[in-house]
């Protein structure tokens, strides 16, 4: 005698959540979604660092009342302050990609996890939530928000899964066909064509083009990452108190030269474009740093691989 085993059919995304980084291309799908092209969201979510450019703040004020009127709320969520926590000497370590010289005068990268602990982390808390089923509860299988991220066809390679069952992960954009200049037309034809890349203030992937920007349209900003990189020289505070062994110096800059000091004037070419750059960890190791713009999406930064998330004590990472 033989049995059939049925699959179980999917019942569908519990909840439609939207990852807003409040760049070009999370902007576009938050508009999208507005006007009815795409399903409506439940929720957007925007994941602060504390430490985004004033004008992503901005820009993210604007969405969330434009956005409202729609009837999708925008929610922050937040694990903290990346550039407060960075220099508390009373708070843990904070892993940032800074660019190091080491004392034999070769260069690297510090460990990135700060996408992980102040983007995807936060999103995941949240999620689970609006689910019903705040940690430790365990999300029953078959239950699951559906997040729509922001990523174009031009970068369609960072289109990856969440890696949790509860969180599954959707691309408006691709499935759109809309590629990165596309969403800068849409966005100008309604209105938002000064929108900017959302990356950290004092991201160590930032080109010099990024850094220019930073310097000429965020003084403040430019203020703030000049004081982080002084204050970093030599490791972060909590490290150094805890009597750690920092071996080498610790810049923002790839040129590991103090931040203020970098000539960010004489460009390897013209730069004409206006928005925010950053360059990815193969630019780091001396590949031409004015390439393709860059944003820092949660699960599409290009500062190293793509990032998923882990669901500690549950089994509940995707087969």
């Amino acid at each position: 005698m033989t049995t059939t085993n049925f699959a179980v059919p999917d019942p569908g995304p519990a909840l439609r959540l939207l990852s807003l980084g409040a760049g070009v291309q999370s902007t576009t799908v938050l508009l999208l979604a507005c006007e009815g092209e795409i399903p409506p969201f439940d929720v957007a979510l925007f994941a602060d660092t504390g430490w985004e450019p004033r004008a992503v703040y901005a820009n993210l004020d604007r969405l969330a009342a434009h956005a409202e009127r729609h009837g999708i709320p925008v929610r922050q969520v937040s694990a903290g302050n990346i550039r407060a926590d960075a220099l508390d000497p009373r708070h843990r370590f904070v892993s940032m990609p800074l660019h190091t010289l080491n004392p034999d005068g070769s260069r690297g990268l510090a460990r990135r996890q700060c996408t992980a602990e102040y983007k995807i982390t936060p999103l995941k808390k949240a999620a689970r939530e609006l689910l019903g089923y705040p940690h430790p509860r365990r999300v029953p299988r078959g239950v699951y928000a559906e997040q729509a991220i922001g990523i174009s066809t031009d970068e369609f390679t960072r289109a990856k899964d969440s890696g949790l069952r509860f969180l599954r992960n959707v691309f408006p954009l691709i499935d759109l066909g809309f590629d990165r200049a596309r969403c800068m037309e849409f966005l100008a034809e309604r209105g938002f064509g000064e929108t900017v890349k959302s990356a950290c203030v004092g991201c160590p992937f930032h080109g010099n083009a990024g850094w220019l920007w930073v310097r000429d349209n965020d003084p403040d900003g430019w203020a703030e990452a000049v004081g982080f990189d002084r204050a970093i020289r030599h490791g972060y505070p909590h490290a150094t108190k805890q009597g750690q062994e920092l071996r080498g110096q610790y810049f923002l800059h790839r040129s590991c030269q103090p931040l203020d000091q970098v000539d960010l004037d004489t460009p390897a070419k013209s730069r004409t474009k206006k928005h925010l750059r950053l360059i990815t960890t193969d630019s780091a190791h001396g590949v031409e740093e004015d390439g393709d713009p860059d944003g820092c999406s949660p699960w599409s930064c290009r500062s190293g691989e793509p990032v998923t998330a882990v669901d500690h004590g549950h089994r509940e990472r995707a087969a």
